[in-house]
């Protein structure tokens, strides 16, 4: 049965895979406290949470920032008492051959799809220490294990994600965590690259993604598992996704 009183932080959480947890999540009954940069959306999804019953706050937050991340996770344990599932959720992925060297864009999803991990891991490490629980959940990427077209950078990351989750799960004890590595899902995503033909290029090869929720169903199932039960990787595609 799923625990309904846990507190849970979402980052990336303005659009996409994050703000369709957060909304499942809320409706589910469990305390979503929400970081992103776009303060102006964040503001509305913590509007409509609210306004069906659900609670949730927010704090504008930029994942590549430490201190933001110390913020965001602080937030969180003033506010409500306490933390159980931290969702490292934000990510960039802009596709590009190697060759061009788009180094602006290594250089952002370097700092947004590890560093950014990072952050969540140290700001929520410490509570869930001293509680002696928790649940890290890393969204990494189907990319984290094999390496896509145009996208060896964006592939690096998300290999380092995954190996940054198993080394978290070794480590953990009674603390738990949670791979997720998705396909080709309806977001901002394919929107990353600084390189308009790639741009038009991964949207093009989006047509049969599907819809964030799926994803969020997930994570939520991953969440409600018993304490002694740890999800290690789930991966989700579109039944028609090739690659």
């Amino acid at each position: 049965m799923q625990d309904n009183s846990k507190v849970v932080v979402i980052t990336g959480a303005s659009s996409g895979i994050g703000a369709a947890t957060a909304r499942h999540l809320a409706t589910a009954g469990m305390t979503v406290v929400l970081g992103a940069r776009r303060e102006d959306r964040l503001q509305a999804l913590v509007a409509e949470i609210e306004g069906a019953g659900g609670k949730a706050a927010y704090r504008v937050t930029d994942v590549t920032r430490s201190d933001d991340m110390q913020a965001l996770l602080a937030l969180a344990k003033e506010r409500f008492g306490q933390v159980d599932v931290m969702i490292n959720n934000a990510g960039l992925m802009a596709l590009g051959s190697i060759h061009k060297v788009l180094a602006e864009d290594w250089d952002r999803m370097v700092d947004i799809n590890i560093k950014g991990v990072l952050h969540g891991i140290a700001a929520a490490l410490p509570i869930f220490q001293q509680q002696e629980k928790g649940h890290f959940i890393n969204v990494g990427s189907i990319a984290g294990h094999k390496v896509v077209p145009n996208g060896a950078v964006y592939s690096a990351t998300k290999y380092a994600v995954r190996a940054l989750s198993e080394g978290l799960r070794q480590e953990g004890g009674t603390i738990r965590t949670t791979l997720i590595s998705p396909g080709a899902i309806d977001t901002e995503l394919p929107m990353g690259s600084s390189d308009e033909k790639t741009v038009a290029a991964v949207k093009a090869g989006y047509a049969d993604a599907i819809a964030p929720e799926r994803v969020a169903e997930s994570i939520a199932w991953a969440i409600a598992q018993p304490a002694e039960v740890d999800i290690n990787e789930l991966t989700i595609r579109p039944t028609v996704q090739a690659f």
